[in-house]
Parts: C-alpha cells; structure tokens; sequence
C-alpha cells in the first residue's frame, strides 16, 4: 500500500505530469540526405540519456524516469523509430542502460531485427550505464571487437570494433586494396572542476595507445579511425586540441568548413546546470594523415594544460619560470622541483593526476639535452612556448604524382553532417526537445582509393 501511494504521489504531482507529457512532443524527422546511400557509409553517434539519470522534476532531483517504465519504454522506442528510419551503417550509443534487462532486449531485438550487429559494454563497478555499437552487417564483417576498461575516477570505457566493408563501392578499385576501418565508441568523464581536465585527457590517451597497439599486435596500416561518442569537453578544451595534433579532423566541422575557432556556431549538449556545448564528436584520422608519436603529443597536450594553470595564476613567463625551480637558487629546473610543481597545480598526488612514468616521460620530453636539468631556453621552447599541437601536413598525392614510398589506401571523404535537433546547428537548445539531454550527430562518408607514405 505505500509503495501504490508513492507511485500515486508521484502522477499528481504537476511537475512530474509536465515533464511526462513534454518529452512526448514529437519534433523533426530525419533529414534524408543523412540516410547512406550507394557507395555510402555513414555513422551516428547519441548519448541517448540513460533512464537512471534522466530528472522528472527539478524539485526533486531524485526521482528519476527510471521508475516509470511506460515513460522510458515510450522515449527509446522514439528513439530506436528515429535510428531505424535513418538506418546509419554505424551507430554509436552512449549511457546504454546495460542494467536493465528489459530495455537492452528491446534496442538488441529492434537493431537485430534491422539487420545490424550488435555489441554492449557496463561501465565498471555497476555504474548501471555502457556503450552500445551497431554496424550494419550487410555493410561490415566485423573482424574483431576489443574493450578497454580506464580503471580511473569516472570507471569509463570504450569499445574498439574492426570491421571491413562488403558492400560494394564503385569509386574504391577493389584489387589488394584493404578495405577495413577501425571504429571506437566512448563517454569520457564530465569534468565536474577544472582539475578533471587531465583525467579526460588521459583517458583520450588511452584509447590512442590502445588503438595504436591493436594495429601493431596485428601489423595493420592504412586505414581510416573512426572515434565517436560523448567527449565532455568542447573544440576549446585540451581533448580536442591533443586530437587534433594527433591527425584528427572533426567531421561535423569539417562538412560545414568550420575552423578551429568555431567552437560557437553549434551545440550538442544540455547538461544538468543548463549550460550548453558542443560535446558529441564523430572523429576521422585519414591514413594519408602525417601523426607526431604519440607520447610526443601527449606530452605538449600536458604542458598545454600546465601553461594554462599558470597563466591562470597570472604568471608571466619570468614568474612561472621561477615557480617551476623552487627553491633552487641555480638557474635552472630540478627533475624533483619540477614534480612538486605539478603537485601544486594537481597533476600529480592523487588518485586521478599522472603515474611515475607519465611524469618522467614529461621530463624527458622537456630535458631536450638530456642534462638532468632544464634551462631557460628548454622551459621556454618546450613548456611556455610549445606550439606542439599544430597540425602537420597531410601525406597526398594522385596516382602520376605517387613515387616510391607511397601506398594506396582506403581512405573516407565527409560528404554531410547533420545534428538533431537542427536548431542545435545554430548554437540553439529547443526547449521542446526532451528525448535526450543531447543532440544526435550523423555524419555520411565516402569511401576512397588515397595516397599515403608506405611507412607506419
């Protein structure tokens, strides 16, 4: 009786009975050109808002849409409708609701009825969320499936599916052309305080190592990565820049031209606060990329984040110099004065900062000389003035250009990108749009014959 009496208080309350009947309004359909057609592929990625996170009343930050089955039922229905209609070759879900018997029946039932084939991943330590991925097994066999666990402060994870194309294409000359693609589908932490910056960019790290580790354990080169999911972090964040030196290009921006100083042209986001952000990226590293190693990116990506904790501190460079020294009267910088600098910006000495090796491999990076200490010219170029995430230039050629030393690949062209609700395209966040507290991304891809440098 008092478990019917709560579920009664529940429907009467009118804060409740708003929130039900709003996140029913129905709002555009997909746009038809986000649907892949011949020699197409296309890919989408949702954070579709996990039951158990989603709020029913803003008085009551407890009650979640969790304990109204009818109401979550009806929601990803909606959802699986739209997904279904727009049948992308890829889809890429984030806070799948893993705990829940009945709802990962009803998207694995509706997926592989469609014909896709489908993959789920917990969070760690029963965090009741996951990812879920789907390809379309009439585009992709998949060839393998990996799952990485951070084991860090938010128990995220992501999922690596290596798949090669079946359908058809015309504009790929099949011959011993390999047609596989990589694809990685995460939700990195939400960054509750500025301190949680280098957790999201380790986690990004990971799954770089993790990838580059999977093409060298099975000697793979020259093929497209794909990254999709919920970043938690916008075009201005260090995420996005460290990406960015790593060879990768944003498709959303790139099908609407869009620099790397348009972080205000669109959004994806709608978090709790009600602040709102671009956050939902679909990731493309082309094989004809030219990429710094991977520990050399990581490292600048770190002293961007340490350059920018000091410039906070209104330091100039003479000031953040003699910060990072110490107590050394020498005119220079300490391996050990340096450690304690990072403590004191919260980089390291807990639980989620940088590990022993992490820190040393910044060390090396800056001890140019190898000296065991750092001058001024070393801090100078390599911690206040580092210019480490510029791009390099792309490796390309046509066919008569090619020389030796060059290898044809499979390569993706972005033809469209598409955000749902499109007013999210305009920097907008529609107040009669409630199926997520995020925005559903589509791009469509090209495959293409191009050139790259024959070395890994």
């Amino acid at each position: 009786m008092v478990a019917n009496r709560s579920m009664r208080d529940k429907d009467s309350n009118p804060n409740v009975r708003e929130s039900l009947s709003r996140s029913f309004v129905s709002v555009e359909e997909p746009k038809p050109e986000t649907r892949a057609g011949p020699g197409l592929i296309s890919c989408t990625t949702f954070n579709i808002l996990a039951p158990i996170y989603k709020r029913l009343d803003q008085l009551n930050q407890g009650l979640r849409e969790s304990e109204f089955s009818s109401f979550w039922v009806t929601r990803n229905q909606k959802i699986l409708d739209w997904l279904l209609y727009e049948s992308s070759t890829i889809i890429c879900l984030q806070e799948f609701w893993v705990g829940n018997e009945e709802f990962v029946n009803m998207y694995l039932k509706r997926l592989g009825d469609a014909g896709y084939s489908t993959f789920k991943l917990a969070r760690t330590n029963n965090r009741g969320d996951g990812l879920l991925t789907a390809v379309r097994s009439d585009f992709f066999r998949v060839l393998n499936y990996r799952e990485l666990h951070f084991n860090d402060l938010g128990d995220r994870v992501a999922q690596l599916l290596h798949v090669q194309l079946t359908a058809p294409f015309s504009q790929i000359q099949r011959g011993n052309l390999q047609q596989e693609i990589l694809i990685v589908n995460t939700h990195l932490l939400f960054p509750h305080d500025s301190s949680l910056c280098i957790v999201r960019l380790h986690q990004v790290y990971k799954i770089l190592q993790f990838v580059e580790a999977y093409q060298n354990e099975n000697k793979l080169n020259h093929m497209p990565i794909i990254l999709c999911g919920d970043w938690n972090g916008s075009k201005r964040g260090h995420v996005y820049k460290f990406l960015r030196s790593q060879g990768f290009e944003s498709t959303y921006d790139t099908a609407h031209q869009y620099t790397d100083n348009d972080a205000h042209k669109w959004v994806s986001h709608r978090n709790h606060r009600g602040n709102i952000c671009g956050v939902d990226f679909i990731w493309l590293c082309n094989p004809n990329k030219s990429r710094k190693p991977l520990k050399t990116s990581w490292c600048e990506a770190v002293f961007g984040i340490l350059r920018r904790q000091l410039r906070k501190a209104s330091m100039a460079e003479n000031d953040a110099f003699a910060f990072l020294k110490g107590d050394n009267h020498g005119d220079f910088i300490t391996s050990s004065a340096f450690c304690e600098a990072l403590r004191q910006v919260n980089l390291i000495g807990h639980p989620s900062g940088l590990g022993f090796q992490e820190t040393r491999d910044l060390w090396i990076q800056a001890d140019t000389d190898a000296n065991g200490v750092l001058d001024y010219e070393e801090f100078k170029n390599m911690i206040w003035s580092c210019t480490g995430s510029d791009q390099k230039e792309s490796l390309t050629g046509s066919r008569e250009e090619s020389e030796e030393g060059t290898k044809e690949a499979l390569g993706l062209m972005v033809k469209n990108a598409v955000l749902y609700p499109s007013e999210a395209e305009r920097g907008i966040w529609p107040e009669n749009y409630t199926l997520s507290d995020h925005a559903r991304l589509t791009v469509v891809l090209s495959p293409e014959n191009m050139w790259c440098c024959s070395q890994s």
